[in-house]
């Protein structure tokens, strides 16, 4: 058996492996079997999903296993991670679970997990669940198995600790938002929560059917929504992904603010008025040298960790540091939540802008970003095109090639099987020339393999 877990948990095609009904009913034993506790909350687990077909069958599975196992189930339906974070904690679970491949098209899906406290798991809890997987797992006793039921305010909870990490007092009167929901879990949420605080609500990717999630709409494909915008005269646009867990700002013109000039953003704000821990924003090594050397200019500090939004809440929980998140749009505010919310970011955007009176194209572009190239070279299962001496020979030439003048990133993805190569540097053909030149070694040592 290969590695379960990834960099945001167990994720793959729909009926392949890891992602099979079987394996998913073993990971729900194996979850059940580590969290089962001797305490007095009846050993209880929260279960999210976002819109994917597949989510019943694993919905199901999951229910099945954990059930096996002595675990009582209490089943979400479509909320978005955050809200299962949020529910974990707030029900007194000893485990949530989120079914969803996030940004990913539809024939993907994953399982997430966070633990009592709300957070995400760490590595170390995520390998000793993977080897119950590989183990003979007890069932419990007949007189011990599980219930499950379907809980039906877990939306509406989540809604109102969303209202409630508004500003007191601010409306949203006057503006008028486009929500693009990516066809997933915010789909009902997101535009309910805008409506109530005040807003003129014009909704995209909406309409769910199980296999239109994140296609054409959301944060990684805005094209609609900023026609939306344009078309309706709307003054912000939030483009969230297939989950909600990752944002995208649209200004009034369409333009797009990522996640590095939203931290850039949020981060100015709450130095100015002394919230920011430390003076410190966490950000992954993906985020633009640009907002590195924005921040040393103002006194703050960026502290880089690995690529996937767990690894920056784990730094910002070990460093007592309250504002992070990733430039795919991960925004991570723990004074008000335990993992990336992309409608809570949105709302403190839109708070800015009341408070502010500026318009969105005002507040979209906090600093000048280094031109930064990102290509993906995707690889067959079994290949380490990394490993091959042409591929290491074109990275050492690279960096010798770039210097000090700017930034070299070649890495796995952990939720695809991709090679991702990304290059920052003022001069733009050089880094044209330096990522092309390792995107050809990749490829030819894939073809070779």
């Amino acid at each position: 058996m290969g590695k379960l877990f990834g960099t945001d948990g167990v994720r793959g095609t729909a009926n392949d492996w890891p992602m099979t009904a079987e394996m998913a009913l073993k990971i729900g034993a194996a979850a059940g079997r580590y969290f089962r506790n001797d305490g007095d909350n009846g050993h209880r687990v929260v279960i999210g999903k976002d819109t994917r077909l597949s989510g019943y069958m694993f919905e199901n599975a999951l229910t099945a296993g954990l059930t096996s196992t002595g675990m009582n189930v209490l089943l979400l339906g479509p909320v978005p991670t955050p809200a299962v974070g949020l529910l974990t904690t707030s029900m007194r679970a000893d485990v949530g679970i989120m079914i969803s491949a996030s940004h990913n098209p539809h024939q993907d899906n994953g399982i997430k997990f966070f633990g009592p406290d709300g957070f995400k798991l760490s590595d170390h809890a995520e390998e000793e669940i993977e080897a119950i997987v590989a183990a003979e797992i007890a069932p419990a006793q007949a007189e011990n198995i599980g219930r499950a039921k379907r809980i039906d305010d877990g939306r509406f909870r989540y809604a109102e600790r969303l209202k409630s990490t508004f500003p007191a007092g601010m409306r949203l009167d006057g503006l008028k938002v486009v929500i693009d929901c990516a066809n997933g879990a915010a789909y009902k949420v997101a535009p309910e929560v805008l409506w109530e605080l005040g807003a003129e609500v014009i909704p995209v990717g909406t309409h769910p059917n199980g296999l239109n999630i994140n296609q054409d709409c959301g944060s990684t494909s805005t094209a609609t929504a900023a026609e939306t915008i344009v078309a309706h005269g709307a003054d912000v646009g939030i483009c969230l992904d297939g989950d909600a867990d990752r944002v995208m700002i649209l200004d009034e013109r369409g333009q797009v603010a990522d996640g590095d000039q939203l931290m850039a953003l949020f981060a100015t704000r709450w130095a100015e008025q002394q919230r920011l821990k430390d003076g410190v924003l966490v950000a992954t090594v993906m985020s633009n040298l640009g907002l590195e050397r924005y921040l040393g200019g103002r006194g703050l500090r960026l502290e880089r960790t690995k690529v996937g939004d767990r690894y920056v809440v784990e730094a910002m929980r070990a460093g007592g540091w309250n504002l992070g998140g990733e430039q795919s749009g991960h925004i991570v505010m723990t004074d008000f939540a335990t993992t990336g919310d992309g409608l809570l970011a949105g709302l403190q955007y839109l708070a800015a802008m009341v408070e502010t009176g500026c318009r969105a194209s005002e507040l979209a572009v906090t600093f000048d970003r280094v031109p930064q190239l990102l290509q993906n070279v995707r690889y067959a299962a079994g290949q380490d095109p990394l490993a091959a001496a042409s591929v290491k020979a074109a990275i050492r030439d690279a960096e010798a090639e770039m210097g000090a003048t700017g930034r070299l990133l070649i890495r796995k993805s952990g939720t695809e099987p991709l090679i991702r190569v990304m290059a920052e540097c003022e001069d733009e053909a050089l880094l044209t020339k330096v990522v092309e030149g390792i995107v050809d070694e990749v490829k030819a040592a894939t073809v070779a393999a």
